[in-house]
């Protein structure tokens, strides 16, 4: 199969195109140097040029507090909303499939129920969120063959993420406060890659929840980060002490977020697709990866 995928110099990108060639796909990678998805007519050239059968559409704004500057608002709008209609357009056009990745961030975070796939209560908190939503309705309306697949606390080799972060930040820093009252599950890249391509084998076509398995809070994310790097050897991380606080206590993000991200993803089960490994098991084989 001919497969296009947009931002591939993302963390989730990076993994899609390499799960494509490892399985003998034809892989057609792209990201913003090469095709700006705000670019309408650029992307209908590319497109139509290369007649792909499915398209992965990985490219999003993800800086979700760079969302909320006045300045930057409309930038994140023409990339997650506008240039997701664009690629929809095409993938209509050329009757390919489409699988476009979301996020927990168009729920509005409240009580502690999981979050089912059907959920039409729609709130999303912040830019990024309703950014993203919007890049949803785009795609339900434009298209029949399309998977919506929402994701969550997002980590891959090819970027910035939370893990990463902390490791950083606890080199320099022995006491740590981390929110414990927002509540979801991380993603590791590697293995949503692979449930992706499953699905874009497939023709079970809708809207998925993939998360690792199991939840947890910031904190005891955290928590496990250091408790697994030590546990291979960096005990420079073993004197490092990480404080619970809720959100309100740490108070330093423009953008809102979600206090439950719980997501249901009995729909995998039920259309047959293998859902991902834990969460820790996912974080000791990304240690095991990674330089650090």
């Amino acid at each position: 199969m001919k497969v296009l995928v947009t931002g591939i110099k993302g963390q989730l990108g990076y993994d899609v195109l390499n799960e494509l060639k490892k399985r003998g796909h034809i892989a057609l990678g792209y990201d913003v140097d090469e095709m700006d998805i705000t670019n309408e007519s650029q992307v209908r050239e590319i497109i139509k040029k290369d007649m792909p059968e499915a398209i992965i559409h990985c490219a999003a704004w993800t800086n979700v507090d760079g969302a909320e500057d006045e300045e930057n608002i409309e930038k994140v709008r023409n990339v997650n909303a506008l240039g997701t209609e664009y690629i929809a357009k095409c993938t209509k056009e050329i009757d390919a499939k489409m699988i476009y990745i979301s996020t927990d961030y168009v729920f509005s975070g409240e009580g502690e129920d999981f979050l089912k796939e059907d959920c039409q209560n729609f709130a999303p908190l912040n830019v990024y969120g309703q950014t993203k939503y919007e890049g949803e309705c785009a795609v339900k309306r434009i298209l029949d063959k399309y998977f919506i697949v929402r994701i969550a606390w997002v980590f891959g080799k090819n970027g910035h993420n939370f893990i990463k972060t902390m490791l950083n930040v606890g080199k320099k820093h022995k006491s740590l406060k981390v929110v414990n009252d927002q509540i979801g599950s991380p993603t590791y890249t590697f293995d949503l890659a692979r449930l992706l391509v499953d699905m874009v084998e497939s023709e079970k076509y809708g809207v998925y929840h993939a998360t690792n398995e199991g939840i947890c809070s910031w904190y005891d994310f955290a928590k496990e980060i250091f408790s697994e790097a030590i546990e291979l050897g960096h005990i420079e991380y073993s004197d490092v002490v990480v404080n619970p606080v809720s959100t309100l206590e740490y108070g330093l993000s423009k953008a809102k977020r979600p206090y439950n991200s719980r997501m249901s993803k009995d729909k995998l089960t039920e259309q047959g697709f293998e859902r991902l490994p834990s969460w820790q098991d996912a974080l000791r084989r990304y240690l095991k990866e990674i330089e650090f």
